[in-house]
Formats: C-alpha cells, sequence, structure tokens
C-alpha cells in the first residue's frame, strides 16, 4: 500500500454537465465549488451522444474548451480532461494545447491521459485502433515527450511510433509542472504510471471485442495487484503519486439502488460491489466508511463522481 496516502487529505471531483452551453456550464461549477469540491473534469469521445444514459454532450465536446469557461467562472476548482485518448493526439501539438490552456486556466490544469479504446470512434473519423500492445508503447512515447517539452520546452526524441526534434515549444504552462492524471488498469498502463503519474486512477475498466468496456478489474484482488505494482514500478515516488477512483454509480441515501439491481447492471457478484471503490452506494455512514476502509487497502484518497448534490453528504463528513 502506498503508506503516505494515509496522511493524505481527501479530495473530491466531478466529471461532466452542461459542456455545450457556457450559461448553464458556469453556474454548475460555481456550484460545484461551493459544494467543497476539488477538481472539475471534462471527458474525450468522438460520436457518442447519449452514451452515459444523461446528456450526450458529456461525450461529444472538445475537452479543453469547457474547461476555459469553468475557469473563468471559478477561483479556486482544477480542471482537466478525463482522459484524454491518446491515440487522437500529435504529442507536439498536445504539448501546445495543453501549455495554453494551463496559462488560459491560469495555472489550474491536470493533465488526465489514456490509451484510448473505442475501436468504433476511431473508426468513424478514419483512424484505425493500433492493437493494444503497440498502443501501450506509443502511449509511453508520448507521455515521455509530453514531459519533456511541458517540463523544458524542447526534446528530441526518434521513437517506434513518434519522433519530435523541437528546440522551443514557444508557449510556458502557467505551472513549473502540469501534473498527469493516468488512468487505466492494464499492467504496462500501471507501470507508465509509477514512471509519469501525479495522480494514478483506478478505473477496474477491462476492454472486449471493439473496445467495449465492462467491470472486468473490479475485483478487489485485482486492485491491490496493481496497487502494488504500481508501489514496486514508482520506487521512491510512490508516497508522491495520489491514487484516485472514477466512480461509475453514487446513491445516497433513499436514492441507492439495491444490491439486486447493481449485481444485475454490472454482472457483478454483491461481494465484489460491496468491496470495489466504483460503486458508492448506501447511508452517508456506509458510504464513509467503505471509503475509509479503501484508504486502508489501495491508498485512494481522491475521488471523481458525477452527481456532485447527491454526493455532498459523503464529502461533508470526509472534510
Amino acid at each position: 500500500m502506498n503508506e503516505p496516502a494515509a496522511r493524505q487529505a481527501y479530495r473530491f471531483a466531478v466529471q461532466g454537465g452542461s459542456l455545450a452551453d457556457p450559461v448553464a456550464l458556469r453556474k454548475e461549477v460555481q456550484t460545484i465549488e461551493a459544494l467543497g469540491y476539488d477538481d472539475f473534469y471534462t471527458s474525450d469521445h468522438i460520436g457518442r451522444p447519449g452514451s452515459d444514459g444523461r446528456s450526450g454532450g458529456m461525450f461529444v465536446v472538445e475537452p479543453f474548451s469547457p474547461l476555459i469557461v469553468a475557469a473563468g467562472a471559478t477561483e479556486r476548482l482544477r480542471l482537466g480532461p478525463l482522459v484524454l485518448n491518446c491515440e487522437l493526439y500529435n504529442p507536439g501539438l498536445l504539448a501546445r494545447h495543453v501549455a495554453t490552456a494551463d496559462r488560459l486556466t491560469g495555472g489550474r490544469l491536470i493533465l488526465g491521459m489514456g490509451t484510448g479504446y473505442a475501436a468504433a470512434e476511431l473508426a468513424g473519423i478514419g483512424m484505425p485502433i493500433r492493437p493494444p500492445g503497440p498502443r501501450v508503447t506509443r502511449f509511453g512515447e508520448v507521455l515521455h515527450i509530453l514531459r519533456g517539452l511541458l517540463d523544458d520546452g524542447s526534446l528530441t526524441h526518434a521513437g517506434e511510433h513518434e519522433s519530435i526534434d523541437m528546440h522551443d515549444l514557444g508557449v510556458e504552462p502557467h505551472q513549473a509542472r502540469v501534473p498527469f492524471l493516468i488512468g487505466g488498469n492494464g499492467p504496462r498502463v500501471v507501470r507508465l504510471a509509477g514512471r509519469y503519474a501525479d495522480i494514478f486512477q483506478f478505473t477496474g475498466l477491462t476492454h472486449g471485442e471493439g473496445g467495449t468496456p465492462s467491470a472486468g478489474g473490479f475485483a478487489l484482488d485485482d486492485l491491490i495487484q496493481r496497487s502494488r505494482l504500481l508501489s514496486e514500478t514508482a520506487g521512491v515516488r510512490d508516497g508522491e503519486i495520489e491514487r484516485s477512483a472514477l466512480v461509475q454509480v453514487t446513491g445516497v441515501g433513499a436514492d441507492a439502488p439495491s444490491v439486486e439491481d447493481l449485481v444485475e447492471r454490472f454482472r457483478l457478484d454483491a461481494d465484489v460491489i460491496a468491496d470495489c471503490p466504483f460503486i458508492l452506494c448506501g447511508s452517508v455512514e456506509q458510504i464513509v466508511d467503505k471509503i475509509e476502509m479503501t484508504r486502508e487497502r489501495l491508498g485512494i484518497t481522491h475521488y471523481v463522481v458525477r452527481d456532485p448534490e447527491g454526493f455532498a453528504p459523503v464529502m461533508e463528513v470526509l472534510r
């Protein structure tokens, strides 16, 4: 376990909202900030309207533009994409975009990155997705390039998938180090997080044919293995990496779905649902107990939810 995390304060974040409506978005992020949340995140998908079961704007809007709007309406919220689909981006152009966004948000950017997984999304724009192995290899190269360009403004790299010879990025981020949030579940991604992440996000998601996500990595034993692998790979950096969970469903008090409903929805055993950090349902006291137990088991202190008002009573207890 990541022992220093036991001394870290809990942090809570919100993903999604009225990302294509600037008036509504300003009001929403102001409410999120007033409730006491720490971060606000967008997402990065193409052509998936309504796939979250609520608002298509959650997925189809370009991820950086809403963050600029949110920054102008708030004072302290950290802001970021959760997570960028690495397959969509040239790393040199992305570094420029990130540095610019960090300046325009006053140094509040967190750069969330993932390998990408949805084959249909890339096929829809004429970009065949790489097989998993090469995709992760390229992801590592992109992380290396981004870290170098954002930290130093210059980098020469000739890799298997990406090459760059840039002597001056031309724009410096506001922050001395733009923090990287790396989300994923596969062992190679976890190892990359040990090397590059400031925040590692457990997702528990595995991907089948065409990249279709499922809850195949929700079991506590699997998460403990990932936690140990992260610590082993990070070495002396382990205590510097904040551990996060992307929560798939929350339900507090009377709004909590039944265990039977959750078993049917996720196709998981009840004991897996009871232990995993991605499903936080029950009374305030039950959810608080689960979060504190998860902290002991996995070191997770950062949670991303999608129902800011409904989850606020839990957050208030843990502050």
